[in-house]
């Protein structure tokens, strides 16, 4: 093998590592639930919380209008912020994984995507909590991380309709319209309860907060109920929670 033959074999690795991957299980693997196409119901999700600053804000908001929903948090915030997941709970929501610690999963290593896979479940136990969903952060894979999803018996879950609410050029109204123009029943509907500074009201999950101020009240006006992921794909999925984990 000449040179030029290792290194286009270096790239094709890196391509499927980094690439390859995460387009595949965005975009066709059937393992990957995008929207609940046999439900009359809509499903909110939150990621990257929780947050002291916002999370309370929006739980607040749901149990206003009873609204129950999923919150996919990070491992070391949950374990962080204790009481905002038992409350999580005793509200009726459901809780998904999220990562541990919110890496690019595309850069991440087999060990470290195992260990990542590991440690959270560890912080789940804890709390005696049996998680049955997983989202990658950003939506991006590498070719283990729906591997150790399916090990430890989470099933993977993306969504139908992205605000990009995370950006803090994502107005008010943007978000406000991303979901009025495009929801429909079975949609999963992907937003975010927490950012990376926590010290500004601007963007992310402010902007959040006031679009749901906004389109909650319209949604229940058009007649659109929501739900937690538990009821809307819980029947699919046969959770063994740890089972066939590596020691």
């Amino acid at each position: 093998m000449n040179d030029y033959s290792i290194i286009g074999f270096i790239i094709f690795i890196i391509l499927i590592h980094t690439i390859l991957a995460s387009l595949y299980f965005r975009k066709f693997s059937p393992c990957v639930k995008r929207k609940v196409s046999n439900s009359e119901n809509i499903f909110l999700t939150f990621d990257d919380g929780p947050s002291p600053i916002y999370t309370l804000e929006i739980l607040d908001l749901l149990k206003k209008y009873e609204i129950k929903a999923t919150f996919f948090v990070i491992a070391k915030k949950a374990k962080e912020h204790s009481d905002i997941i038992y409350r999580m709970i005793e509200d009726g929501h459901t809780l998904g994984l999220h990562s541990n610690s919110h890496k690019n999963q595309c850069l991440r290593t087999y060990w470290q995507t195992k260990r990542d896979f590991q440690k959270s479940m560890e912080v789940f136990e804890e709390f005696n909590y049996q998680v049955r969903y997983y989202r990658a952060p950003w939506g991006l894979f590498n070719p283990f991380t729906h591997y150790y999803s399916n090990k430890f018996g989470l099933k993977t879950v993306l969504w139908s309709i992205i605000t990009s609410d995370w950006n803090p050029r994502a107005n008010v109204y943007r978000i406000v319209n991303k979901i009025l123009n495009n929801v429909s029943k079975g949609d999963i509907i992907v937003l975010h309860d927490s950012n990376h500074s926590n010290n500004s009201d601007n963007g992310a999950p402010g902007n959040t907060i006031q679009a749901l101020n906004i389109v909650l009240p319209i949604l229940i006006e058009r007649g659109f109920k929501f739900e937690t992921l538990d009821k809307g794909i819980g029947n699919e999925v046969e959770v063994s929670f740890l089972s066939g984990a590596d020691a």
